[in-house]
């Protein structure tokens, strides 16, 4: 079990009820419900709308995993689970889910970091991760540059966003020019399209004095929204291809350029990208030229495995497992802001690496059916 521990890995921090299988490295299931077309039309996640649409879909995803991997649910060798970061509302369905699941099988429960998760999900695809990792994680929630010795223990934050996420911004924009929500696969579209250079777009934080690692996108987006604007003031057609094309440069201009210095000043030859943006094709484009020329090997796993899945949290879990790390308690909580240095949430009184305590407080007869 410890070298190919089969994990089942609940998702649920924002729109999407995600729920994999995995065994070991292996991905045995991906199935996700995604409930983004009922927050289309609030141009936004709304997070009521979406913590009642994970109640709705948690029990026919699973099953569906379950089909889709060919295992029964009393094969599983533990449950996973994000534990945050994410919408407090979402985050407690799938908690809870997981709570229920792993009672009733009699099996340990790994509440885990979301962010961790969106690193280790890279081993489904590329094999064991290189020890250390540098990753950069850029989503709707988020944009970090990390670094990673063991990532099911040390997860160490290099820089992150002070102001609004790359995805946000992207969200933000497509929103100013009309495209719709969600912004990032509409200007990556647009984009391809368009003129990169067309407008001189300001590059956040990148002077002589500014945070080396961190990242705002605030700047940025204020400046394409007035100039949008100012063109509609003066009553000319906006150039919606080039505008695109022009902020989505400015953005992974900033996000690979930070990147790779942080590998460089660190010494580290990988570097992972991950989160939603990560499916972004410039992104991965420039990202994959500037470490070739750095000397970098560059990881990032398919679009699919990049979006918020279940996938990563069965792949955490499973390396959880198999390094033999302390289980959650039964009173694991959701915790809307847990700190990527926490990678995942032990119960209390298990400092040292230990396994699975809990699980000998439950029956041993198998409650589901």
């Amino acid at each position: 079990m410890a070298d190919e521990p089969l994990v089942l890995g609940i998702e649920t921090s924002c729109d999407e009820t995600g729920v994999g299988i995995v065994r070991g490295t292996t991905l045995l299931a991906d199935a996700i419900a995604s409930s983004v077309d009922e927050h289309a039309r609030f141009g936004g996640v709304v997070p009521e709308v979406a913590s009642r649409a994970h109640l709705e879909a948690m029990v026919p995803t699973i099953d569906r995993a379950l089909k889709q991997a060919g295992v029964s649910a009393r094969d599983l060798d533990g449950i996973a689970v994000t534990a945050g970061p994410g919408l407090a509302g979402a985050l407690l369905v799938g908690v809870s889910a997981a709570k229920a699941y792993a009672y009733a099988l009699g099996k340990p429960l790994y509440g885990v970091n979301h962010l961790a998760s969106h690193i280790c999900v890279d081993q489904l695809e590329h094999g064991a991760l290189p020890e250390p990792t540098m990753a950069l994680l850029v989503s709707g929630g988020h944009s970090s540059l990390l670094l990673s010795s063991d990532i099911t223990s040390d997860v160490r934050p290099l820089g992150a966003t002070i102001d609004d996420a790359a995805g946000e911004a992207f969200d933000k924009i497509a929103r100013v020019l009309n495209l719709g929500f969600p912004g990032g696969p509409v200007i990556d579209r647009y984009a391809k399209e368009g003129d990169p250079k067309a407008i001189a777009f300001p590059r956040g934080l990148t002077g002589p004095r500014d945070p080396a690692y961190d990242f705002s996108f605030s700047g940025l987006k204020t400046a394409v929204a007035r100039w949008i604007e100012a063109k509609r003031a003066a009553g000319e057609e906006v150039p919606v291809r080039d505008v695109a094309a022009s902020f989505q440069e400015a953005v992974v201009d900033v996000l690979t350029r930070k990147a790779v210095r942080a590998c460089k000043d660190e010494g580290v030859g990988h570097l992972m990208i991950g989160g939603g943006v990560a499916a972004n094709t410039r992104l991965r484009a420039l990202a994959q030229e500037r470490c070739e020329a750095a000397g970098i090997r560059l990881r990032v796993p398919r679009p699919k495995l990049c979006t918020d899945n279940g996938a990563m949290v069965a792949a955490l879990g499973a390396e959880m497992v198999a390094r033999n790390r302390a289980a959650s308690d039964w009173d694991l909580s959701a915790d809307s802001s847990l700190p990527v240095t926490d990678p995942h949430v032990p119960g209390r009184g298990h400092g040292h690496d230990h396994s699975h305590d809990h699980v000998h407080e439950v029956s041993k007869e198998n409650l589901y059916s």
